[in-house]
């Protein structure tokens, strides 16, 4: 089969098209026959940078997949051949979205919505999860809450826009200003341009921030929740410095990582079936590609997902 490969770290000109063997399922495993891969900043990080979770290259990159079921495993039940499914891989080791064909737990997918199509299917999972299960699992976002969303027209920010609206939220976002009719027309109801305001002096007394930017702007941002608020930070690791800070405001700091979730992508396709939950292409590109969609991710100013198609 054809896939994107890299024998070393570095820039986008690393990725190369390689032939490699057709994967076989194991037990609880099904075989996808690749349609779309959806592209997220991790990807071009593993790419660029070495000692994060992978190990040395060579690998294929690559979490968001959709597609159809081409060989299933022994034990699994929800799918059958044939059947078109999205998901995203177990992160960070179930990377390979970037191949014909890719290997996966049944169970990090779901079946595609019908009124998507795979370039689209494929822009949803690790992005939409990451905010379903850092609003919903973890922060417990409830109708009537306000949140504050950073970088809120993002892969992960424009879904948890979208998402908390659909929870019955009242939504802050930040963005730079070319993008706040953007974030608009998602149902933000207030939109904060960063880069002209403070955003710890300007808002006060939500319930919970979803922050993906750094430590830095994480600790500034807990003197926005009221009392018992909570903040989740997608940066797995960091200091000590917000929990500390958290505990001295009485509020709650919470660092995440997303994982494969199968009821996650259940509820999300659900979302989608009711029209409250669509992803915002920012580029699509052929597999052999695939170096140009990370070279335009690299640049950090796109609005929504990059996708790469298999033909």
């Amino acid at each position: 089969m054809r896939a994107i490969s890299q024998h070393t770290v570095g820039g986008p000109e690393v990725l190369t098209e390689v032939q490699l063997p057709r994967p076989i399922p194991g037990p609880g495993e099904i075989l996808v026959r690749v349609r779309a891969a959806g592209l997220n900043p991790t990807d071009w990080k593993h790419r660029a940078l070495p000692g994060l979770f992978l190990p040395e290259p060579p690998f294929v990159l690559g979490w968001d997949v959709s597609g159809e079921v081409a060989e299933t495993g022994i034990g699994v039940a929800l799918f059958q051949p044939g059947d078109e499914v999205f998901g995203m891989l177990p992160y960070p080791g179930g990377h390979g979205a970037l191949a014909e064909y890719v290997v996966g737990p049944a169970r990090a997918f779901a079946r595609k919505p019908t009124v998507l199509d795979h370039v689209q299917a494929a822009a949803i999972p690790l992005a939409a999860l990451t905010a379903w299960q850092a609003l919903v699992d973890t922060a417990g976002l409830r109708a009537g809450q306000r949140v504050l969303i950073h970088a809120a027209a993002g892969g992960v920010g424009h879904f948890a826009v979208q998402i908390a609206k659909a929870r019955g939220a009242h939504v802050i976002g930040t963005a730079s200003a070319p993008n706040h009719d953007f974030l608009r027309g998602l149902g933000a109801d207030e939109v904060i341009d960063y880069r002209t305001t403070d955003v710890a002096e300007a808002v006060r007394e939500v319930d919970v921030v979803l922050d993906s930017i750094d430590d830095d702007n994480s600790i500034r941002s807990l003197r926005t929740l009221r009392q018992g608020g909570v903040l989740v930070t997608l940066r797995p690791m960091g200091t000590g410095n917000l929990a500390a800070a958290a505990d001295e405001l009485g509020v709650r700091a919470i660092r995440m990582l997303v994982e494969d979730d199968h009821a996650g992508m259940v509820a999300l396709a659900e979302l989608v079936e009711s029209g409250a939950l669509r992803p915002t292409i920012a580029g699509v590109f052929p597999l052999a590609a695939a170096a140009k969609a990370h070279a335009l991710g690299d640049t950090g100013r796109t609005v929504g997902k990059l996708v790469v198609t298999v033909p």
